[in-house]
């Protein structure tokens, strides 16, 4: 946590219980919460944290650097302290968001960037389909 202080601090804003415990609480899940997500996990420990102020802090993560916004389709953002490039596997049946390893994928900015003659810089990838629970339920 001592780095993010640091990087808080270095970019002109205040270390706050509330900020630090956000994007504590996205580098140690692989959930891909919501915004309500995080209010609802975080609320017992900060009762007067408001859900406007967790808005306000992941834009102000966003935008320094520290979380990336994922736009999955469900009327509202996920989050990932993850800030690689990565893609994404979205589950039709829960919502739930993993992460794929993008070694999966490795000739597959190669081949774009060569079919297009792009100069690649990112890429936001999601896949959809139904997550192992939700492909058993389905199947059975």
């Amino acid at each position: 946590m001592d780095d993010i202080s640091s990087i808080l601090k270095e970019k002109g804003l205040k270390v706050t219980p509330q900020r630090l415990a956000i994007i504590n609480m996205l580098r140690n899940t692989k959930e891909h919460p919501s915004a309500e997500t995080i209010y609802k996990t975080l609320s017992s420990d900060f009762p007067t944290m408001s859900l406007a102020t967790v808005y306000k802090t992941l834009e102000m993560l966003k935008n320094i650097g520290l979380v990336q916004e994922l736009n999955v389709g469900e009327g509202s953002f996920r989050y990932d302290a993850n800030v690689n490039s990565h893609p994404h596997l979205i589950c039709y049946g829960c919502n739930r968001v993993d992460d794929l390893d993008d070694s999966a994928l490795d000739d597959l900015l190669g081949e774009v960037s060569k079919y297009t003659d792009y100069l690649l810089k990112d890429q936001k990838l999601y896949f959809y389909g139904y997550c192992p629970e939700c492909k058993n339920k389905k199947v059975n």
